[in-house]
C-alpha cells in the first residue's frame, strides 16, 4: 500500500471549492449510457436538455468506435464509466454490481487471472452478504457474487462461468462457497460448500468459523456490528476483505448466543464496535467486554462514521508521524494521499459486499458513503481535501502519489457529477 507524508492544506490545495463543481450540462453528457462491462443491458433514465426524461437502452462501452460515429465518446464509456481518477461499476442493482466487480478484479482471460473461489451470497440477508466479505481476504481470495433464491440471475450465472474458478486448496478445493441454504446450487460442473445458519448471527458466526478453518487461526480483531441498521455496518465489508477479521453482529437488545460463541473462540480478541451508542448502545459493550477488549469508533450518522473508520488505527498515530496501516495493527490508517477509495450509496447495503473485493485487491481502498446520489456529503468532501488531494512541489506531478476512486452502482445510486467531483479532488496540484 502505497503510502505518502501528509500535506497540509496549503493554497492552491485549500482552495478547492467545497459546493458542486461547475454542472455537467450538455445534452450529450446527460444522457451517457450505463456500463458494465458487457456482462448485462442496462434501462436507465437520463434527463434530457431539455429538462425532460428519455428511456434510454445500452449495452455498455463499445468498442472500436469510429471517429463519424455520433457521440463516440461516450458511447466508449467515457464520463460515465471512467474519468482520469475514477472507475465505475454501473450497475443498476447490487447482483450486477457484483458481477462487475468480480470481472474487474479477476479478468479471467488469461493464466492466473481466475479466482480459485467465489462467494455466492443472498440478496435477502444482507448481514450475511457483508459478513461473507471476509472470505475476499487471503487464503480464499473469494469475490462476491449474489443471488436470490430459485435460480441464480443471469448476471450472476454469466460471471460465475467467466470466472470459471479453478478451486481453493484452503477449503478442499471447492470452487464455490453458497452463504445459505436459500442460494440456488450452482453448476454441477463447480464443487461447491455450504455454509448455514438459522439467523444472521448465527450465519456470520459460521463464515467467521469457515474463514478461521481456512486461515489455520482465529483472528486477533473482531468486528462488530449492528444488525438493526445497515449503513453504519456497510464499511466493514471492505476492512473485512483486506485484513480477514471478521464481521459479528449484535443488536440494542444484546449480544446474541451465536456472536457469544464466536468471540469466545477467538480468545480475547480486539473488539471494534462500529457504529454509536445510538445503534449500538453501551450496555451492549458492556456485555462485550466479557470476551475482549473493545473499542467503538463511531460518528453521529453514517456518513461522517465511514470517514472516521477511513482514517482510524489502533494503535493512534503518532503525532508528527506518517500514519499507515502497519503489521499488528487495526484500520485503514487513510491520512494522507496516495490511495484507492471505494464510494457507496448507502441505501444499497448489498453494495458493500459487492464492491468488498476492490479493497481487498488493487489499490485497497476504504468504503466511503453518500446518502444523496446527487451531492457529495461534507464529511467526505473535507474528508478528500484534509487527506487525499495530494500535492507536488518543483519535481513536478511525476514525482507525486496519486490516487484512484472507484464508483459503485449506476446514476440513480449516485450521479456523474458527483463522479467528477470525486475525480476534481483527487487529482494531483500545485502545492506551494
Amino acid at each position: 500500500m502505497r503510502t505518502a507524508t501528509l500535506l497540509k492544506l496549503a493554497s492552491p490545495l485549500a482552495n478547492r471549492r467545497r459546493a458542486k463543481p461547475t454542472p455537467v450540462t450538455s445534452a450529450p453528457v446527460k444522457r451517457a449510457f450505463l456500463a458494465l462491462s458487457g456482462i448485462t443491458a442496462a434501462l436507465t433514465l437520463a434527463a434530457c436538455g431539455g429538462g425532460g426524461t428519455q428511456l434510454i437502452i445500452n449495452k455498455g462501452p463499445v468498442q472500436g468506435v469510429k471517429s463519424q460515429t455520433p457521440e463516440a465518446g461516450q458511447k466508449l464509456g467515457f464520463p460515465v464509466v471512467a474519468t482520469k481518477n475514477t472507475t465505475r461499476v454501473a450497475g443498476a442493482d447490487p447482483i450486477a454490481d457484483a458481477a462487475g466487480v468480480a470481472l474487474a478484479v479477476f479478468p479471467s482471460s488469461g493464466t492466473g487471472t481466475h479466482p480459485q473461489a467465489v462467494t455466492i451470497a443472498p440478496t435477502g440477508d444482507w448481514q450475511a452478504a457483508l459478513a461473507a466479505s471476509v472470505l475476499s481476504a487471503p487464503p480464499i481470495r473469494a469475490p462476491v457474487l449474489l443471488s436470490g433464491t430459485g435460480k441464480l440471475p443471469s448476471a450472476t450465472a454469466d460471471a460465475l462461468t467467466a470466472l470459471a474458478p479453478t478451486g481453493s486448496g484452503a477449503i478442499r478445493g471447492s470452487k464455490v462457497i453458497r452463504i445459505g441454504a436459500s442460494v440456488p446450487q450452482p453448476p454441477s460442473n463447480l464443487s461447491s460448500t455450504l455454509i448455514s445458519g438459522s439467523d444472521p448471527y448465527k450465519l456470520a458466526a459460521e463464515i467467521d468459523n469457515f474463514s478461521a478453518a481456512a486461515h489455520g487461526s482465529t483472528a486477533a480483531n473482531v468486528i462488530i456490528a449492528s444488525a438493526d441498521d445497515a449503513a453504519y455496518a456497510m464499511p466493514a465489508a471492505g476492512w473485512a476483505a483486506e485484513s480477514g477479521e471478521p464481521i459479528l453482529f449484535v443488536n440494542k437488545s444484546g449480544v446474541p448466543g451465536p456472536t457469544r460463541t464466536a468471540l469466545g473462540a477467538h480468545g480475547h480478541p480486539h473488539i471494534y464496535v462500529l457504529g454509536p451508542a445510538s445503534v449500538i448502545p453501551d450496555s451492549v459493550d458492556k456485555q462485550l467486554a466479557k470476551y475482549g477488549a473493545v473499542k467503538r469508533i463511531s460518528a453521529t450518522d453514517p456518513i461522517t462514521s465511514s470517514v472516521t473508520f477511513a482514517a482510524y488505527r489502533d494503535p493512534p498515530c503518532q503525532f508528527g508521524q506518517p500514519c499507515a496501516h502497519v503489521p499488528g495493527s487495526f484500520g485503514w490508517a487513510m491520512r494522507s494521499p496516495g490511495h484507492g477509495y471505494v464510494l457507496i450509496n448507502a441505501s444499497r447495503p448489498l453494495d458493500a459486499a459487492a464492491a468488498a473485493p476492490l479493497s481487498a485487491s488493487g489499490d485497497y481502498g476504504p468504503q466511503l458513503l453518500i446518502n444523496n446520489p446527487s451531492t457529495l456529503p461534507t464529511a467526505v468532501l473535507n474528508y478528500f481535501l484534509n487527506y487525499a488531494t495530494p500535492g507536488y512541489t518543483q519535481e513536478g506531478p511525476t514525482a507525486a502519489v496519486y490516487n484512484h476512486g472507484w464508483v459503485i452502482g449506476d446514476q440513480n445510486a449516485i450521479t456523474v457529477s458527483v463522479q467528477a467531483e470525486m475525480d476534481h479532488l483527487l487529482e494531483a496540484v500545485p502545492q506551494k
